[in-house]
């Protein structure tokens, strides 16, 4: 059984681990091996994650059984509009997908923010499953963006919010 817990600095290995096993099988499909590569390096490097467990007014949650981290869960208060948060990641190692950890963290971590009447999130445009999970916890299609990701990798993304009813 894996419980939720905040992530701590001894995790941030294992968390990257994670993330990067779940980056190439999730991502490299759409976008390829290079792209993926480049977004690893900057985005789940060391330093980007220790950035993330520190950020003021978010939280960095993990799935742990005591053995090992299944999935991950980082949020923050947006800087530009006081009543959003952003969900930035949740992610479920593949071997773990499809039995309810994703739900878990983010059924704790949408309760980590309550000065938030809003959560928001950008999701790759071709990741339909993706999609159907966060429609299935309450999201809803607000938007388009064309280009998330590094500068010029032109990766098309849906914009998503919920309404959070505390």
């Amino acid at each position: 059984m894996f419980y939720i817990r905040s992530a701590n600095e001894a995790d941030l290995e294992a968390i990257r681990v994670l993330l990067v096993e779940t980056w190439r099988e999730t991502y490299t499909p759409f976008h390829g091996p290079q792209k993926i590569e480049a977004m690893i390096d900057g985005w789940l490097s060391p330093e980007a994650l220790e950035r993330r467990l520190r950020r003021p007014k978010s939280e960095f949650l993990v799935a742990d059984d005591g053995r090992q981290i299944a999935g991950m869960a980082f949020a923050a208060m947006a800087k530009d509009r006081p009543n959003v948060a952003n969900l930035h990641q949740l992610y479920v190692h593949p071997i773990w997908q499809r039995q309810g950890i994703g739900t878990d963290l983010f059924a704790e971590i949408e309760t980590c923010f309550p000065d938030a009447s809003v959560m928001q999130l950008e999701v790759t445009a071709e990741n339909d499953r993706a999609i159907a999970f966060y429609e299935a916890l309450g999201f809803a299609p607000v938007g388009r963006i064309d280009n998330v990701g590094p500068p010029g990798a032109a990766i098309p993304a849906i914009l998503m919010e919920k309404q959070l009813d505390f």
